[in-house]
């Protein structure tokens, strides 16, 4: 094909390149079950369905079909059976079944009421421990039926609690009998991870699920036969992972390097802890590694840890002499996913290359074709380039051009800004954690992209974590402003041309733009903050604004206003698209509200689209959808001069 006639994918093909996740290598490394989740267009929905690769075979398979689908596949100690969650009957309740790769028949293990949302098999292979929501208690019943139905606030959860079921040989539901293991009260299980004989567990608790009680975890050990259950006292944030090492005397898991006091002002990085069951002794093997790292397993050649370096996601195996071994290229690597056999002697690994999306290895060899989607494509270049802000500090980000980008002419700009803020862009292809922005269409309208890792992305070591500690807002728009001012002096970017775009932080600093600044064309804010008080009294984790902003409103109103996009609206001017999810409890939908109504006041041109049913994300591929579209519409309009017309039905 003539490349003249090639072109980028389109919207609806970049939101139909499968997610891969759920990886679980079988223990004797021969298998591989991944889920893929794929966009149905015709009942406007997205499928997840398990897949497995066969070594001896070669070949890659779908093992969910037939309208059966699947997430969270786990290969039984044996390596014979696979157990995964699926609904039942259209239901929204995850229960967990057992099947043979060879089609012996499906077991259905569990028939909860709240359904399943995370299990693993008793490493002996005899049941499984599972997590379910608490069951409404008998007071609460009698009180409902009495008075009817009421809640208290921050005083009523329903905890996730522990089970266990044991796999009997029987097809019958009815023969598995689960028993349960933890109460909920004040009790809410994260975490788990089971001792090789299968008779304790290493739970990581907090007091309830609400996002607030992350500031009070705890690890406990669980002795099933006896039920006692043992507090590992720490002075520790918990976070991430936590697991078992093979003979059951110690555990690791990731733990903040500062005391849980400093959270209450402070985000840091974690490290990795061990801690000595026998004699009640905890380490930290990398103290020094200042980059959050995730323990994965702790096999019997170490632990398999992954963690972010820049914009480069690694693994490798810390052994018992303190020793790191990298098992992963030290530079343009981003490995998101990895499962380890017990042994230590086999892998498997989720990884994408500069410009690729997402591939599943085994040992080191490519066992899917994800990237086959965009032969006979034109494919944009993404690029790692940095710049110094206003202070000095050095910012990276990944700026995305056309394959025969002509270095001396001056493109139309779009900045496009991570969420988080302890995210980051990578180098990867841009549909891989994006589903908002249509960076590939913006790129064949003749727009160059940047997406800046400001000051608090993840990846970069803790002092850079915390550089937008009390200076969120100002110190944001500096990192972006100056990204672009570089961009412009370049020469490969039209100053007069330049849009700004984001989602959730993404969206709090692109709404910061259009209050603060007159420098932009356009920009689109999706699913921002816009007032940091009305945040606080709305938000399901005030915690992360006092991390982040310091304080509370009430004890420091100045920091709260300095910091809200609200706070500059007399000086709006630019044209603004608002993109807000109706149920997006972290960022509730009276931000996108006031910003609306603000903006309208001040004659700015601006449109507030609202997503119904919608949370952070939709489970809709057609509402992806919409959102690109819009987005790419607006930016055509008000960049590049193109019409308007049938903007509001696409």
């Amino acid at each position: 094909m003539d490349r003249n006639e090639k072109t980028y994918l389109s919207i609806e093909e970049l939101l139909s390149i499968p997610t891969i996740s759920g990886l679980n290598i079988s223990e004797d490394g021969i298998n591989v079950a991944f889920v893929k989740n794929t966009a149905d267009w015709e009942d406007n929905t997205y499928r997840n369905h398990i897949w497995i690769y066969e070594k001896n075979k070669g070949v890659c398979y779908a093992f969910t079909t037939n309208g059966v689908e699947g997430t969270c596949p786990l290969w039984s100690p044996d390596s014979r059976h696979i157990a995964y969650l699926r609904s039942v009957d259209d239901g929204e309740k995850n229960q967990i079944f057992v099947e043979s790769i060879d089609g012996d028949g499906r077991v259905q293990m569990t028939d909860e009421i709240e359904g399943v949302s995370q299990f693993k098999w008793d490493p002996t292979g005899k049941g499984f421990y599972y997590v379910t929501q608490s069951r409404e208690s008998e007071e609460i019943k009698k009180r409902s039926k009495t008075y009817g139905d009421f809640h208290h606030v921050g005083r009523e959860y329903k905890n996730d609690c522990l089970w266990y079921v044991e796999l009997k040989d029987s097809t019958r539901l009815d023969e598995n009998v689960p028993y349960q293991l933890t109460d909920g009260r004040d009790f809410h299980i994260h975490e788990f991870n089971i001792s090789h004989n299968g008779e304790k567990v290493v739970l990581m608790v907090t007091p309830s699920p609400d996002g607030e009680g992350g500031q009070n975890g705890d690890l406990y050990i669980l002795d099933r036969q006896s039920g006692e259950l043992q507090k590992l006292s720490g002075d520790k944030l918990l976070g991430g992972n936590v697991c078992f090492s093979p003979h059951g005397n110690k555990i690791c898991y990731s733990a903040s390097i500062r005391e849980k006091e400093y959270y209450k002002t402070h985000i840091m990085d974690s490290t990795l802890e061990i801690y000595d069951l026998m004699s009640g002794k905890r380490i930290q093997p990398l103290i020094d590694f200042d980059r959050t790292v995730t323990p994965i397993r702790w096999t019997a050649k170490g632990i398999l840890l992954m963690w972010q370096d820049k914009t480069n996601y690694l693994i490798g195996l810390l052994t018992e002499d303190g020793k790191l071994n990298m098992l992963s290229e030290t530079t343009e690597c981003c490995i998101m996913e990895a499962s380890i056999t017990g042994d230590g002697n086999h892998l498997a690994y989720r990884k994408a290359g500069p410009n690729e999306t997402f591939e599943v290895y085994l040992d080191n060899k490519k066992i899917t074709n994800e990237n086959g989607l965009f032969e006979g494509k034109l494919k944009s270049n993404r690029e790692i380039i940095s710049w110094s802000s206003s202070d000095n500090l050095e910012i990276e980000g990944v700026l995305t051009t056309p394959i025969d980008v002509d270095w001396n002419k001056k493109y139309p700009l779009l900045v496009f800004i991570h969420g988080g803020p302890a995210w980051a862009s990578f180098p990867i292809h841009s549909s891989c954690f994006n589903e908002k922005y249509p960076v590939e269409s913006f790129i064949e309208k003749g727009f160059i992209v940047l997406e800046p890792n400001y000051r608090g992305s993840s990846g970069y070591g803790n002092d850079f974590l915390k550089a937008n500690y009390r200076n969120l807002g100002i110190g944001d728009y500096q990192d972006v402003i100056s990204g672009v001012d570089t961009l412009v002096e370049r020469g490969i970017a039209d100053k007069d041309r330049v849009g700004v775009m984001g989602w959730s932080q993404g969206g709090f600093i692109s709404a910061f733009c259009t209050t603060y600044s007159d420098r932009f064309k356009a920009i689109s804010v999706g699913g921002g903050i816009t007032n940091w008080v009305t945040n606080y009294v709305n938000t399901d984790l005030p915690s992360f604004i006092r991390m982040h902003v310091g304080g509370t409103p009430w004890n420091d109103p100045e920091i709260y206003a300095k910091s809200s996009p609200m706070t500059y609206i007399q000086s709006a001017c630019t044209p603004t698209l608002i993109q807000h999810g109706e149920k997006d409890a972290r960022v509730p939908l009276v931000n996108a509200n006031e910003l609306y109504k603000g903006l309208r006041d001040m004659e700015v041109d601006t449109e507030l689209i609202i997503f119904e049913g919608m949370g952070y994300s939709s489970e809709k591929p057609g509402i992806h959808r919409a959102i690109m579209k819009q987005n790419l519409m607006w930016f055509s309009h008000y960049i590049l001069g193109e019409s308007m017309d049938g903007f509001r039905v696409l």
